[in-house]
């Protein structure tokens, strides 16, 4: 073999060795990045707690800001982002429905009990007859509505069926309530329109809404509507969303929970 040739297969053997190198640290034997997307509060601030904890364990955690549900299902499914914490089981069951998908729960985190709030009245038995009502426009989160104001005696639905309301399964509204769907984010911003208006707990805190304080009527804690971290079926059981799934659900979390928004997010694990 001439110099010529032998410089040739030379490079060419350290270009596979250093491209194998490569290949291992992007299989996860290096530094691992998950980017994940996530509601402002509580979600981010959960993870933003425990991202110092996950980078002793070689996990570097991107936190994407989300505020489209929709949108961060399909960048999860599209893999744009590796995982996303920000739902309860029964919207993302209504997603992946709605939009083809098939993301999947890798691990129930918190509670957020669901509240009524209004900037016009004091006291649920004060609505008056025919008010307007805000409530979130994805059909989970209108039966989950829906549910409360049955559960506090202000409405009757039908008794056939076991969630997934509609209006057309209200069977008894004495206050001839006109309920008005509306875009979860915009729900607070409602208020200075409707007499009340059912808001998810996220973006209640976000408005420095305190659920328990300020809310007219509010889910109790044993809600089934638990916020998952969600990803996909073929990522779930690796290391890094493994790795993050414990430690979200470890004693220290659960800590931080109940110290930071003293029973307006409450564990679940």
């Amino acid at each position: 073999m001439n110099a010529k040739k032998l410089g040739l297969f030379i490079v060419s053997l350290l270009l596979l060795i250093i491209g194998a190198g490569c290949a291992n640290e992007a299989n996860g034997e290096g530094e691992v990045t998950l980017k994940v997307g996530a509601s402002s509060v509580p979600h981010a601030e959960i993870l933003e707690f425990i991202a110092p904890d996950l980078e002793k364990e070689g996990i570097q955690l991107d936190i994407v800001h989300s505020t489209d549900g929709i949108q961060t299902n399909q960048q999860t499914a599209d893999k744009d982002l590796d995982a996303n914490f920000f739902q309860h089981t029964p919207y993302l069951e209504q997603v992946n429905k709605d939009s083809g998908l098939d993301l999947v729960v890798v691990k129930g985190i918190h509670i957020e009990p669901f509240g009524v709030y209004s900037k016009e009245i004091n006291a649920i038995g004060e609505l008056s007859d025919g008010a307007q009502i805000a409530v979130p426009n994805n059909p989970s989160n209108f039966s989950r509505a829906l549910t409360l104001f049955e559960e506090n005696g202000i409405i009757e639905l039908n008794p056939s069926k076991d969630g997934d309301y509609t209006l057309e399964d209200i069977t008894k509204n004495e206050k001839n309530l006109k309920f008005v769907p509306v875009d979860p984010p915009l729900l607070v911003h409602s208020l200075k329109d409707v007499e009340a208006s059912a808001i998810n707990t996220n973006y209640a805190l976000e408005a420095d809404l305190s659920p328990l304080e300020d809310s007219l009527i509010i889910e109790d804690t044993d809600s089934p509507y638990v916020n998952v971290l969600v990803s996909r079926k073929d990522n779930q059981d690796s290391e890094a969303i493994q790795k993050l799934a414990e430690i979200l659900t470890s004693d220290k979390v659960r800590n931080f929970i109940e110290d930071t928004y003293k029973g307006a997010v409450v564990p679940a694990f």
